[in-house]
């Protein structure tokens, strides 16, 4: 078998092995069904028990409260991007704020500009996006149709410890990024999603939780398939769904609560895994340096400069020949990036800073 490396990936990103592991014995056939779910019927009974314990496994988790739905869809963030301001926002006279404080919330609020009009609340470009807002810096509109924020920009390793007041309009999150990696107060928001493919599962399905006020606002003239009501009153099944996705979302969600034990636990192994690689970067006296302010510092996202360029090339290809990849940076910010989801472990981790410790040492 391949050895496995340490994969850093921004995303699609590393899996937890136990469900890459469970995932291969059921690959020829789902256990009682004598068929792969990678062949299953979304209309089976087989298939509804397994979305039906994703979606509790979910409610489990974050404390979902019973006036929210939980969508499994496909098109990414991206299509989330234009779907909430054609639900929320379009033919409502109103304006939609948007916290501008890295690349993923502006290319929402750049979709959005399609559908009615935008307020920029902050925007952290004159920073070069290197910390999230204070609350005494938004200029939020008062009666806004909703305020869309990003939780935690992957790019520029920003991260919001607590969310912001939005007061009385509907807070937006985008969550991609840092979904499941902490607990969260469902109730302060209007709506909450992320693509799966950083925390929750792979590549390809969507998971949106959704407020039923917020639901009820979708106008009847949208296309199904972009509209939150009727995909409500789908249960996620108005199309094919993408099955497998569906599933493997359901494993991880099983893993964070059965040998994981909750997102508590999970957000102290996060903070334990971020803290080796940020006081590397802060003890190196400048051979490294960190890409956003200390107190916006993301937990899943690191993403750090050499301070000679020149030594961007040699560091990547000895880290990857160790076993430790995917660590190059965003061309927007350069340098290098680690991204340590739920899945990554805290071996890795420690390799990794390991590494970190010793290319320093060699080369100042």
């Amino acid at each position: 078998m391949e050895k496995r490396v340490y994969n850093f990936s921004p995303g699609p990103a590393v899996l937890p092995l136990p469900v890459l592991e469970e995932a291969q014995r059921d690959l020829l056939a789902l256990p009682g069904t004598g068929i792969s779910i990678l062949e299953i019927s979304h209309r089976s009974k087989a298939f509804d028990k397994i979305i039906n314990q994703a979606e509790a496994n979910l409610r489990t988790l974050l404390g979902i409260p019973d006036n929210y739905r939980v969508l499994f869809l496909q098109g990414g963030a991206l299509l989330q991007f234009g779907m909430i301001p054609m639900n929320l926002l379009r033919g409502t006279g109103k304006k939609a704020n948007y916290i501008v404080d890295g690349t993923w919330s502006k290319k929402a609020h750049d979709e959005a500009k399609t559908q009615g009009e935008v307020h920029v609340a902050w925007d952290g470009k004159p920073l070069n996006f290197n910390r999230v807002p204070k609350q005494s810096e938004l200029n939020l509109v008062a009666d806004a149709a909703y305020t869309y924020m990003t939780s935690n920009e992957t790019i520029q390793g920003v991260q919001y410890a607590t969310e912001p007041d939005a007061g009385d309009s509907p807070l937006i999150c985008d969550s991609s990024s840092d979904f499941l990696s902490r607990p969260v107060d469902m109730k302060k928001y209007g709506m909450l999603f992320a693509c799966a493919q950083k925390n929750a599962g792979p590549a390809g399905v969507t998971i949106v939780i959704m407020r039923d006020d917020l639901i009820a606002r979708s106008p009847a003239d949208l296309p199904s398939l972009v509209n939150y009501q009727v995909l409500a009153e789908g249960k996620s099944l108005l199309n094919t769904p993408p099955t497998f996705a569906i599933y493997i979302v359901k494993l991880v969600t099983d893993w964070l609560l059965n040998q994981i034990g909750g997102l508590d636990k999970m957000a102290e192994l996060n903070r334990r895994k971020a803290m080796l690689l940020y006081d590397v970067i802060d003890r190196s006296n400048g051979f490294y340096q960190g890409h956003a302010e200390p107190a916006s510092r993301s937990m899943m996202n690191v993403p750090f400069r050499l301070a000679n360029p020149a030594h961007d090339e040699p560091f990547l290809k000895q880290a990857a020949e160790r076993g430790l990849c995917e660590l190059k940076g965003h061309r927007s910010v350069g340098g290098c990036r680690a991204s340590i989801y739920n899945a990554m472990p805290i071996e890795g981790v420690q390799l990794l800073r390991d590494f970190m410790v010793e290319f320093c040492e060699k080369n100042q």
